[in-house]
């Protein structure tokens, strides 16, 4: 039985990544799909590797009914290019670090994760590492939508 791998991609991997590992896996779980599809998240940078999601992630998170609570952040790793079959970043900065390191005969797994969404107002998830209570609200209503969006594709493309 064929397995679909997807990798989450932001800065830090402990606001918007671990948010959208988090929803994605309680949509593939709820799909009956947890055997044929692997969800994980990691940061272009290294710097909170080892670390629980942020606080703020993880209580919006855990208000809207998802849990975060085993995700540990992680840097993205060469082999993640060849094993993971969608390697979706937050935003245009990130995707131009992906690019950079990813080797060219996978780079056709790279995209934003927005471009999976029914919504058009926005393009990249945005960071809310610096700001309010409500940027983590945008952020988990943006990854809902792109995750059920994504969801959709994976089962029409890759499971079908």
């Amino acid at each position: 039985m064929k397995k679909v791998k997807v990798l989450f991609v932001c800065l830090g991997n402990i606001c918007r990544s671990p948010t959208a590992h988090g929803v994605f896996q309680k949509l593939v779980n709820d799909a009956g799909l947890s055997e044929r599809v692997v969800v994980d998240s990691a940061g272009t940078s290294g710097w909170h590797i080892g670390a629980p999601p942020d606080k703020r992630s993880a209580a919006a998170a855990r208000q809207a009914g998802y849990d975060l609570s085993t995700l540990r952040g992680r840097q993205v790793a060469a082999e993640d290019f060849e094993s993971f079959d969608y390697v979706l970043a937050m935003d245009e900065s990130n995707l131009f670090d992906l690019q950079e390191a990813c080797p060219p005969a996978h780079s056709h797994k790279l995209s934003l994760f927005l471009d999976f969404s029914s919504q058009e107002t926005w393009r990249e998830v945005p960071d809310p590492y610096y700001g309010d209570g409500d940027g983590f609200k945008l952020v988990l209503s943006l990854v809902e939508d792109a995750s059920r969006g994504l969801l959709k594709h994976v089962n029409r493309n890759d499971l079908a």
